[in-house]
């Protein structure tokens, strides 16, 4: 059965019976009954169908109406005019099943112990006591002829009266809405006070009579009780539903109330006063004492009160503060969890957490359910600390309490967990707490989103005008956003690529590298990764981009993989010609001495696993000094690149050509099979520079120039390691230089004596000028016409302590690579002018008009040389044009300004000038009309081959034609044959040297020749 039906039938019930009872007097006591037990029976009832969570009052109710039931029953059917009687009995013992039932529902409903709330109650039902007493029991105390319990028995009833009132009022006075439920019990208990007093005033005036309009009032009180009952409304009396808190306000209706209740006890002592005669003074006295001590009671709470509020207003103050300073959801919660240990009362155990996350409704609708108290169990499950142990706590939208230094923003439930009493008076604070939490929450949200649009505005600025190509690509690798900067990358504009697969970027042989690196990426195989791949532009061109990948597609903002390229192509160009420039020569493009070094040992590992034969060859350019110090240094360095040029054609591109500096190459020889291997390629690279080289001038024009080159071989037969190698190679090279140049030589174990010989040939030669051990020998320049000996060329010799005389082709070299070649020069100088000095004044008549003196370059060019040449003709007393100095064509050669001024100089004091092995490689004939010489001395080469040659007499005969046309004097060298002597003179020669007039001799043969003539040499 339904509550409404219920009430439908309740209803008519009490109708019926009632109108039964004032129809039928008669029957009256039987339908009385029926109205007070079947109001007890629907209070039953309504406990059946509702079901509150607390059954005791109802149940007390219930006795309420069963008591006063039964009074009426005893009191109808038995003597009326019995008092007391035992209907009293029952009637008296309603009241306090009344009152504590009335109890139980303020402790329900209060929620707590609101003594203010109580107070409020008491004044006024005091006041309405002492109206009682005064106009009620007061007469019946008074009254002589009651007995004692006919005066008790009537005080009970105002009594139980105004116990029940007191008990109403502080029932209103609870916090709470209002429910059917509560208005009808309220008005049931009202009507019973009221029809209470109204039977006792008549019970006073002895004119009660049953069956009167006053029967009404009980009828009411019984039917409002069971309908109370009845309503669904009746469990919210006694059960802990989510509710509001609301607020209580001293209104001016209370503030009224508590006013006029004040006031009741001197009225009532006025009214007494109006006939002269107080009565009832000392109650009057005791119950403004009482109410008296009721608002002390009232103002001490207050005072507690303000207490208690100042405290909470401070405690909120602070922690305002530190919200306001709060600067992340962490640094909130600190401060919310630190005010709220300050509000509650000391040694109170709480617990403060926040439990579930705001999701399902707005924001508006979150916050619009405020601060609810709530049963433990009904609430979610904490974040932290769990509330067991508490049966309520007060429930607030807030935010989250993380950790302190948190920056995570989230709204939650705030609870609060405590003791119920606790709760109530500590929801102010709290709700304002957490009021001040959210707004700093809000406050710091919104600072930083605005710091978020801020940086999003940054960033986008940023990568709106990078250089580097941004792209996110989706899960079906096509492009769903595209940096600005692609454009420039890439030639196609941003907004055209975005759709488009990123492999169109990307030239086709690359596209499953780029797409098997995002699957691994995808499948989680990599966080980033960064390779190289070439981009295609639109207009087909390639570009080298450097691509980044990285995974975002958990990022809301990003879901997918950002790609970020970077053109590269000309870092990568650099990167290119650095890495080049580190391994290989500037100015031959070949190999430099790092990269054979590498490439050397890699040979090396590779031969000792298969057996293979690794060869090394140093070479190094014959007299390429000369080249630079003749021709000009930019004439030698298109002599090195045209050498190492040649060396490369020669080897092949299998091999290893490099420049380890200045005039010195390498080759090496991998995966060769015998050693000979590496003697051919020497033996090849030998022929192939013996060629000349025709280079050009910057000034216009070319020169064929000598690039003969010096090799020294070796292999890993000989050597262990690479360095031993490299030593191996340098000191054949060393060798071959010093026996002859324009060769090879292969190491041999023996070539290490030599090189020792050749560097104690160095040492030793630095004293030869002081130890005198240099002597000179002579050999005549002769008049080919007379054959008479017309000059002596000075040829030195170094007389060894150990090894005996060596010729000028031994330690020249040395001697020029130590310098010393300049104090022997020194020493010729002298020697050979005091020769010709003394063989002057000896033969006086004889033909002998100079002697000639070799000077090299390093001499020559030496500080002061002039100026010694000029002192030596002093001190020798030979006049200078009896010297003829011979220089190198290379000397001349080069635009050097100081060797012209010098040259002229000797030129202007009377010496004569002499190029030694004219037509040797380096001369231009268009110089020489400029050159400041005197003879030209042609090489031996020119003449051994001219009885045989054509072509070289024709080459002799033009030199000897063209230096007379230049006034230049001539003598041929190497005239070793009657039959060169005889073409020469008729091609106009008119000197000659060689060994068919005799080879250099000592100065004794030379004063013979002077005494008779070269002839009896020629003819012996």
């Amino acid at each position: 059965m339904s509550t409404r039906v219920a009430r439908v039938s309740f209803g008519a019930w009490m109708v019926v019976l009632t109108g039964a009872y004032y129809a039928f007097p008669v029957y009256g006591t039987a339908f009385w009954a029926g109205l007070g037990f079947g109001a007890a029976i629907a209070v039953l009832v309504g406990v059946l169908l509702n079901r509150p969570a607390r059954g005791l009052p109802w149940f007390l109710l219930c006795g309420v109406l069963v008591t006063f039931a039964l009074g009426d029953a005893v009191y109808n059917l038995t003597s009326r005019d019995a008092f007391p009687s035992p209907a009293d009995g029952f009637y008296l013992l309603s009241y306090p099943l009344l009152a504590g039932a009335l109890l139980v529902f303020i402790r329900f409903r209060s929620g707590a112990d609101d003594r203010a709330a109580l107070l409020d109650a008491l004044l006024p039902t005091a006041a309405i006591g002492l109206v009682v007493w005064v106009f009620w029991i007061g007469p019946l105390v008074r009254d002589t002829d009651l007995s004692t319990a006919e005066k008790l028995t009537s005080i009970g009833y105002p009594l139980g009266d105004v116990l029940a009132l007191a008990m109403l009022v502080r029932l209103l006075s609870a916090p709470g809405t209002r429910h059917l439920s509560i208005t009808a019990l309220t008005v049931g208990v009202i009507a019973l006070l009221g029809t209470d007093l109204i039977y006792g005033l008549s019970r006073l005036n002895q004119d009660w009579s049953t069956g009167g309009p006053v029967d009404v009032g009980w009828v009411i009180f019984y039917a409002l009780l069971g309908y109370a009952s009845l309503d669904p409304s009746m469990t919210r009396l006694t059960e802990h539903t989510p509710a509001a808190f609301t607020p209580r306000v001293a209104g001016w209706r209370r503030l009224a109330m508590l006013v006029a209740a004040a006031l009741v006890a001197p009225a009532v002592l006025v009214y007494e006063n109006l006939d002269g005669t107080v009565s009832d003074a000392p109650v009057i006295a005791i119950f403004s004492a009482l109410m008296f001590l009721l608002v002390i009671g009232r103002l001490a709470g207050l005072l507690a009160d303000h207490r208690r509020i100042s405290h909470r207003e401070r405690v909120l103050r602070e922690a305002g503060t530190q919200l306001v300073s709060a600067a992340t959801p962490g640094d909130v919660a600190a401060a919310v969890r630190a005010a709220m240990a300050q509000l509650m009362p000391p040694n109170e155990p709480y617990v403060l957490e926040s439990a579930g996350i705001f999701s399902g409704m707005t924001r508006e609708e979150f916050f619009a359910e405020g601060v609810t108290l709530e049963p433990v169990a009904q609430l979610p499950a904490t974040h932290g600390e769990p509330l067991d142990g508490f049966d309520v706590a007060l429930r607030a939208p807030g935010p989250l309490l993380p950790e302190e230094g948190s920056s995570e923003f989230q709204f939650t439930w705030i609870c609060l967990a405590a003791s119920e009493p606790v709760l109530w008076r500590l929801r102010p604070a709290f709700e304002a707490l957490v009021s001040q939490g959210t707004m700093a929450i809000d406050r710091i949200a919104l600072g930083a989103e605005v710091s978020r649009r801020k940086h999003e505005a940054y960033f986008r600025t940023l990568i709106q005008n990078a250089s580097d190509v941004i792209l996110i690509v989706g899960g079906d690798d096509h492009i769903t956003y595209a940096s600005p900067s692609a454009g420039d990358v890439f030639g196609t504009p941003a907004a055209m690529l975005t759709g488009a697969p990123v492999t169109d970027l990307i030239v086709g042989e690359q596209h499953e590298r780029l797409r098997e690196s995002l699957q691994r990426l995808r499948g989680g195989r990599g966080q980033a990764m960064s390779f190289d791949l070439v981009g295609l532009g639109a207009d087909g061109r390639t570009v080298q981009v450097e691509c980044a990948i990285q995974d975002m597609r958990d990022e809301p903002t990003v879901r997918g993989a950002v790609l970020t390229m970077r053109d590269v192509t000309e870092r990568r160009r650099l990167e290119s010609d650095l890495a080049h420039q580190a391994f290989h020569d500037p100015l031959t493009g070949l190999a430099n001495r790092l990269l054979l070094q590498n490439r050397l040992e890699h040979a090396l590992t590779l031969a000792q696993r298969d057996r293979s034969v690794v060869g090394l060859l140093f070479i190094d350019i014959d007299d390429f000094k000369v080249v630079n110090d003749t021709l000009g240094l930019v004439v030698g360095d298109r002599l090195l690149a045209a050498v190492g040029a040649r060396i490369a054609s020669v080897v092949g591109p299998q091999e290893t050509v490099a420049r380890l500096g200045g005039d010195e190459f390498a080759v090496l020889i991998e995966q060769a099979q015998t050693p000979v291997e590496a003697d051919d390629v020497a033996a090849r690279i030998v022929a192939a520079c013996a060629e000349p080289f025709e280079l050009r001038y910057d000034t216009g024009g070319t020169a064929m120039v000598g690039g003969a080159v010096s090799i020294g071989v070796t292999t890993n037969v000989e050597a262990h390691d690479a360095a031993e190698m490299q030593r191996q190679a340098d000191l054949a090279l060393y060798v071959s230089k010093g026996d002859g140049k324009g060769r090879y030589q292969r190491f041999r174990t023996d070539l290490h004596t030599a090189m020792v010989e050749r560097l104690e040939m160095r040492a030793a030669l630095s004293s030869a000028v002081e130890d005198q051990q240099l002597v000179l020998q002579y050999q005549p320049i002769v008049d080919l016409a007379t054959e008479d000996v017309v000059g002596l060329e000075a040829l030195v010799r170094w007389r060894h302590p150990t090894r005996g005389l060596i010729g000028p082709g031994e330690f020249i070299e040395v001697a020029e690579e130590n310098g010393a070649i300049v104090p022997i020069g020194a020493w010729v100088l002298r020697e050979a002018l005091l020769a010709i000095a003394n063989w002057r004044q000896l033969v006086p008549a004889a033909p002998l008009r100079y002697v000639s003196v070799n000077v090299s370059a390093r001499q020559f060019r030496s500080p002061g040389f002039v100026d010694e040449v000029a002192k030596v003709i002093t001190e020798s007393g030979v006049p200078p044009w009896r010297l003829l100095l011979e220089i190198t064509e290379s000397l001349l050669l080069r635009d050097d300004e100081s060797v012209w001024q010098d040259l002229a100089r000797l030129r202007e004091m009377g010496v004569r000038i002499a190029i030694d092995d004219f037509g040797t490689g380096y001369s231009s004939l268009s110089y020489l009309r400029q050159m400041p010489v005197d003879i030209l001395k042609i090489d031996k080469s020119f003449i051994d081959d001219i009885s045989s040659s054509r072509q070289q007499r024709a080459l002799v005969a033009a030199i000897v034609n063209i230096a007379d046309n230049l006034n230049l004097g001539v003598v041929a060298e190497g005239v070793e044959d009657p039959a060169h002597k005889q073409l020469l003179l008729d091609m106009g020669c008119p000197f000659g040297q060689g060994y068919l007039f005799s080879p250099p001799a000592w100065p004794d043969t030379v004063l013979t020749w002077l005494d008779h003539g070269i002839r009896e040499r020629l003819a012996a």
